[in-house]
């Protein structure tokens, strides 16, 4: 078989991190990206001492569309396929304390940057890639989500977070129904990890949030698409 070739974005620290290193370990082509290549390329070295050379850093800013088209060009014509596409980069866009607070005080300016980059980003992203998914009958994509993203029980708190995470759940629903062959399409919530983003206080490792991504991008042809999944069980929407 021929070696799968996997892009994770935001892969410099944490869950993207970790998850490009749970691919390595599984025997992907794992190429991660980040905004600071700098920081990327210390993060693949770091990798590289560990004995994972199957791993390269590239430079993506996901809300600039001549980085995405020139990282998918770059990887198609080098390895003549994308089997695996995980869109983590996100970032929670809360200006002050009361506006991670209500929905009342946020400032639209503040909502639009997290829908460009935690929904549009990934967007943009899965449209470039997944004709080429379609084409070669092959494909898995994971858009790293949120419980937050939930409508179901969805209450006030960090709005533009909020509000970014659920549309990434209609995208991938939208895209879901139009893969074909063996292309599935996933929304993964990693729970409340130990990141910068979660803090220190997080009930879960790094590793644990990450092994549900892994999960639905190593999906085997039976597997589910278009689903909101933690830990591979299913989450309503």
């Amino acid at each position: 078989m021929q070696t799968r070739i996997a892009i994770v974005t935001g892969a410099n620290r944490g869950l993207g991190l970790e998850a490009s290193r749970q691919l390595a370990e599984r025997g992907y082509h794992v190429i991660l990206t980040g905004r600071r290549l700098r920081k990327v390329q210390t993060a693949v070295k770091a990798l590289h001492a560990q004995g994972l050379t199957n791993t390269e850093a590239a430079l993506l800013d996901v809300t600039e569309e001549e980085h995405v088209r020139s990282l998918v060009h770059d990887v198609i014509s080098r390895h003549d396929r994308i089997d695996v596409l995980v869109n983590n980069a996100g970032q929670a866009f809360n200006d002050t304390f009361m506006e991670a607070q209500s929905v009342c005080t946020v400032r639209p300016a503040t909502v639009l940057k997290a829908f460009e980059n935690n929904t549009l980003g990934a967007f943009r992203l899965t449209r470039t890639v997944m004709p080429h998914m379609n084409a070669a009958g092959y494909g898995r994509v994971v858009n790293v989500s949120s419980g937050l993203g939930q409508l179901t029980g969805m209450e006030g708190g960090w709005p533009a977070y909020q509000i970014s995470k659920t549309a990434l759940n209609a995208v991938t629903r939208l895209f879901a129904a139009e893969a074909t062959g063996n292309v599935k399409v996933n929304s993964v919530c990693p729970g409340w990890t130990r990141t910068d983003l979660g803090g220190p206080e997080a009930e879960r490792s790094v590793e644990e949030g990450a092994s549900g991504i892994v999960w639905a991008a190593t999906l085997p042809r039976r597997g589910p698409s278009g689903g909101f999944f933690r830990d591979g069980k299913r989450l309503p929407w």
